[in-house]
């Protein structure tokens, strides 16, 4: 593959990366109440949806979701469903958050996040985004030629998997760093409140959007 459109591709997966989304938001979440090996397994999960987003785009799969209105319905519900119920579980916390602090002296502490529930709400974002399947599906037919093989469509969701984890690994660095600031319980009350509103406009927006 000519270095130049792997080139040019990362550039253009970069602007994808660096625009605000769920991604972000899930990372900020994640780091401030579960520490920085938990917002790196939220990373992982984004990685693994993007391989499988590339092999549906290798295959042919990814297209004919697209052009079924039906199957396009379903799946961005899902995909909208699953970013509502992510919004809905940060304003419960908040609430219970806020409701143990002028409550009773016996405060329950935040409840950390898992590795493998931080991988997977990382995995299910995206991959049950149908966004993303939508740029696989326009990028590569513009950067790899039709006569190049899997490997070369690989290159690609590799580059875009590197951008990504350099991009959100900056932003975890950025967010441990003041952690002094995000421990406190008033911080955590505001984000998951903010973080639960983000998400469930992007869920709400995800259930709009139309094929096409």
């Amino acid at each position: 593959m000519d270095i130049s459109n792997i080139l040019t591709f990362i550039a253009v997966a970069a602007l994808l990366v660096v625009s605000p989304g769920p991604n972000g938001f899930l990372i900020a979440k994640t780091v401030p109440v579960s520490g920085k090996k938990t917002g790196f397994a939220n990373i992982w999960g984004f990685v693994a949806a993007f391989y499988v987003h590339g092999t549906l785009s290798i295959f042919g799969i990814s297209l004919l979701l697209v052009q079924s209105a039906q199957a396009f319905f379903i799946f961005k519900m899902l995909g909208a469903a699953y970013l509502i119920w992510i919004g809905l579980k940060a304003i419960i916390s908040a609430f219970k958050q806020t409701e143990n602090s002028t409550g009773n002296t016996h405060q329950s502490p935040s409840k950390n996040t898992s590795m493998r529930v931080a991988f997977f709400e990382g995995f299910l974002t995206n991959v049950l985004n149908p966004k993303v399947s939508m740029f696989y599906l326009a990028a590569f037919p513009q950067f790899m030629p039709a006569s190049e093989t899997a490997l070369s469509a690989y290159t690609l969701v590799t580059a875009h998997a590197i951008v990504n984890f350099l991009w959100f690994s900056m932003m975890i660095t950025m967010l441990s760093k003041v952690k002094g600031v995000t421990n406190g319980a008033k911080f955590k009350v505001w984000l998951n409140s903010i973080t639960g509103v983000v998400f469930i406009t992007f869920g709400s927006k995800l259930a709009l959007m139309k094929n096409g």
